[in-house]
């Protein structure tokens, strides 16, 4: 199994999942060790020299005046972790906790935090154990980072709070008696270094990252299956025509639907037809989806800096050069954050005007409402009414959470990010939109069969195959909510981006996203 080194290695958003998912194994190494050792001796200098520094012998936020005793720093660490549990809504995913296990672990193993090895190593047991913390979702403005998850996520380490064990909650102090451990009492800044951070916001951008990717790569497998089926013409995808504009998630569009295309017999058969030109759902996917990838680009380039860098407070260097800043705000995370919610809504929005266009019955050779037999039956009509209301629900969650800012610890932390609701509705935007990419994929294989015995490209021809094997041919109206589920659980298991890379690989067209390193997350 690959390993990973804590504080030392450069994370990614692949190396985190391939740790996320038990593919990789985190450990912390010697260099990180002695400086975690180093910042841990700097913490304890510093409280021993009665020299006053925030979070450490200090209160927190408002009361970062009120100077607390030697003898009182440890009480104060644990008392944070209580204080800060505030957290209200259903538990965010196990998989979202165990990330922000990782990427905390990884963020405190570059010494600058004053959190002991010790507190590290039971962290590491949690992940190694896959016994995560109960995390509830609501409650994080991202000002100093996310203090109320950050802190149910630690309070199993003082034995309080919910972990997860095979799929149920049981109370932390029960888990630990079971497997022999005892609570930790935290030593000074300890609290404070595990509390503040943006992991709640990368964990769910790390998440938002993986899903977007998989959705940008399925739709244009399904929009390129969607043109055959409309017979759409593949000019608007010739190179030389985004060389005059080559942004690089439009370069990089286009070069994959030209690819897909290349070599069709359904295009062929229509080259010399009078349509002129193609509505800009079909002839525009290179300028929209690339946009869209251009987003996604920019979210994957800024949380790499993220997931590598310091975001807790204070920022110690030693115990002579100590810097409160403001690391952990969540604002360089929430503004992109909010852009590819925004973005991937709009991949939604031009697969519902593609699946309106199918079923209108103005295209040569696809009958009304993708049904040759309409009438007794209203064929793929009420499947769009789903992928409407999907649509309709992602343009109200594409406000900007980063657009709003309320004041919180009495004015302290007067200007927030909210970064992290800015997550978790870019997420619940991908996930609907994952819904509105799979009725497109029944609108496009319906189509596909119409265009029968013509054959489209090996690539389209071996995804439809894959559909097909899963959901047969409408011939009469069915219960289309079990065929929407089956065509979601191919898209979520990135079955067709499967397909095409095998196909891809055989023929040699290099067409799998691996080949534009840039598009890749591994």
């Amino acid at each position: 199994m690959a390993q990973f080194l804590f504080g030392e290695d450069r994370l990614t958003v692949g190396k985190a999942l391939l740790l996320c998912k038990h593919h990789s194994k985190g450990l912390i190494g010697k260099r990180a060790r002695k400086k975690i050792l180093d910042c841990e001796q700097a913490v304890q200098k510093i409280v021993e020299s009665k020299k006053t520094v925030y979070g450490i012998n200090t209160g927190f936020g408002p009361l970062c005046t009120t100077v607390i005793s030697k003898e009182e720093t440890q009480r104060l660490q644990n008392n944070i972790l209580q204080s800060h549990s505030v957290g209200l809504g259903d538990p965010v995913p196990v998989e979202v906790a165990r990330l922000m296990l990782i990427l905390k672990v990884h963020s405190l193993s570059f010494g600058y935090s004053g959190i002991r090895l010790k507190t590290l190593e039971r962290i590491l047991w949690h992940l190694d154990n896959d016994l995560m913390p109960v995390v509830p979702s609501q409650g994080s403005v991202g000002a100093s980072g996310d203090l109320a998850p950050l802190a149910h996520l630690f309070l199993p380490l003082i034995g309080m709070g919910m972990i997860w064990e095979h799929g149920k909650q049981v109370p932390a102090d029960i888990v630990l008696d079971k497997y022999g451990l005892k609570s930790l009492e935290l030593a000074p800044k300890e609290g404070l270094a595990l509390i503040n951070g943006t992991q709640f916001i990368s964990a769910y951008a790390v998440k938002v990252i993986e899903k977007m990717q998989n959705c940008l790569d399925h739709a244009d497998i399904i929009a390129a299956m969607n043109l055959e089926a409309m017979l759409g013409s593949a000019r608007p995808f010739l190179p030389e025509l985004h060389e005059l504009r080559p942004y690089e998630g439009c370069v990089y569009v286009a070069g994959r639907m030209h690819k897909m295309l290349d070599g069709s017999e359904i295009l062929k058969s229509h080259e010399h037809c009078e349509r002129v030109q193609d509505q800009y759902s079909i002839r525009c996917i290179p300028q929209v989806h690339g946009a869209s990838r251009n987003s996604w680009l920019h979210l994957k380039e800024l949380l790499e800096i993220e997931l590598n860098s310091v975001t807790d407070n204070p920022v110690i260097f030693n115990e002579h050069h100590t810097i409160s800043g403001g690391n952990f705000h969540g604002q360089p995370l929430a503004l992109p954050l909010d852009y590819a919610g925004l973005a991937a809504a709009e991949i939604g929005n031009i697969s519902d005007r593609r699946i309106y266009f199918s079923l209108e019955g103005k295209i040569e050779g696809l009958p009304k409402l993708l049904m040759a037999d309409t009438g007794l039956n209203s064929g793929f009509m009420i499947p769009q009414y789903t992928s409407a209301a999907l649509v309709s629900e992602n343009k109200t969650l594409c406000y900007p959470a980063s657009a709003d800012s309320i004041p919180t610890s009495l004015g302290q932390e007067d200007h927030v990010s909210m970064g992290s609701i800015s997550a978790r509705k870019s997420l619940k935007i991908i996930e609907n939109l994952e819904k509105i990419l799979a009725i497109e994929l029944i609108c496009a294989a319906q189509g596909f069969d119409f265009r029968r015995p013509l054959k489209s490209t090996k690539i389209l021809n071996a995804c439809h195959e894959h559909v097909r094997k899963k959901i047969p041919t409408v011939d009469h109206d069915r219960v289309f909510a079990n065929d929407i589920n089956i065509a979601l659980g191919i898209i979520e298991n990135q079955e067709l981006v499967q397909v095409m890379n095998d196909v891809a690989k055989n023929e040699h067209i290099e067409i799998t996203s691996e080949t534009h390193e840039l598009f890749g997350i591994y």
